[in-house]
């Protein structure tokens, strides 16, 4: 007797799988995590084993006390929000705290519409964004680099985004008091564990691009509006807005166009998709950055731009396979 087995779409056979997928994104994590180790020191490390340990635990026990489906905790993805959220915080920010984050993460954000796959938002700029709102002044305490100094007291001071946008001089003047762009690239600067060192987040870009895990389309987009944009101002007036180079390396940029805007699960399918969705990103982030209270703009672009994607995919839904074309 023959069985006709029904599934649903896509019907593409690949040796990709979520779990091969979601631990090569861990694995290209694994350089930008290494350096914030060395300027940060152990409290990096202990920050992030508790950031995917909380947001592991809290998907085990949602899915095993109100979904009682099949466990999922074993792909990765929960690895992979609290890698991510514990990217987007300083390594001071208190323990209880990161916890909260991972719970607004993966039982708000996440388990609340059904799990992986049916999240419309990133749970880690969800995660991210409510720890900002709800608790600004350890949010926004960042620890300089002490290199490699274990568990010692670091000094904290603004990001390089954060003298930009309280400072009252001229941005000439201003960019005197910033680290060098060499600096910025290595990771001798303070901010986030995922604002250290672009070098080791396009590391692991590069090694996402190889393995065909995400594609180009968001991040070229992402980063080619944000150097247009800002290049445009500051060509237009160079004394109240920094350079292009400087707006690339500074803050979350990098992180959020190759690691967070890129998630499958809450950005458009296809490539005309990704594109305005990268666009859209980019405009968003350049304009709370310069007109904005908030210094950094990166994590409200995404999560503005995860709310409209059902309209680009609609948008840019592609052609029933068959279709008759009229040439009449």
């Amino acid at each position: 007797m023959n069985i006709l087995r029904l599934s649903g779409s896509p019907h593409i056979a690949t040796p990709q799988s979520t779990r091969r997928i979601m631990w090569d994104v861990v694995f290209a994590l694994l350089p930008a995590l290494g350096v914030a180790y060395w300027y940060f020191g152990l409290n990096v490390l202990y920050l992030s084993l508790i950031s995917v340990a909380a947001c592991v635990l809290f998907e085990f026990l949602i899915q095993k006390i109100f979904l009682r489906g099949p466990l999922t905790i074993t792909d990765g993805s929960a690895v992979i929000t609290g890698l991510l959220l514990a990217f987007n915080v300083p390594s001071n920010l208190p323990y209880w705290m990161m916890i909260v984050g991972a719970f607004v993460a993966i039982g708000i954000a996440k388990m609340t519409f059904g799990g992986l796959g049916k999240n419309p938002f990133n749970p880690a700029i969800a995660g991210r964004i409510f720890l900002l709102i709800s608790f600004p002044v350890e949010m926004t305490r960042w620890p300089m680099p002490f290199h490699h100094v274990p568990l010692a007291d670091a000094i904290t001071g603004p990001t390089a985004l954060g003298i930009l946008k309280e400072g009252s001089a001229p941005v000439t003047q201003l960019m005197e008091k910033m680290p060098t762009y060499t600096e910025m690239a290595i990771g001798h600067i303070g901010g986030s564990l995922g604002e250290v060192s672009a070098v080791a987040l396009l590391l692991g870009a590069a090694y996402l691009l190889i393995r065909k895990v995400i594609s180009w389309h968001i991040p070229f987009a992402f980063l080619i509006t944000v150097a247009a944009f800002t290049g445009i101002l500051w060509w237009n007036n160079p004394a109240a807005n920094a350079d292009p180079l400087f707006h690339l390396l500074a803050g979350g940029l990098i992180l959020g166009a190759f690691f967070m805007a890129t998630d499958p699960s809450s950005s458009p399918m296809n490539a005309k998709g990704k594109l305005l969705f990268g666009l859209g990103c980019g405009i968003i982030t350049v304009v709370i950055r310069v007109w904005g209270s908030y210094p950094e703009g990166v994590s409200f672009a995404i999560l503005m731009m995860n709310a409209v994607v059902p309209l680009i995919n609609k948008a840019f839904t592609p052609k029933r396979f068959g279709e008759v074309v009229n040439h009449g």
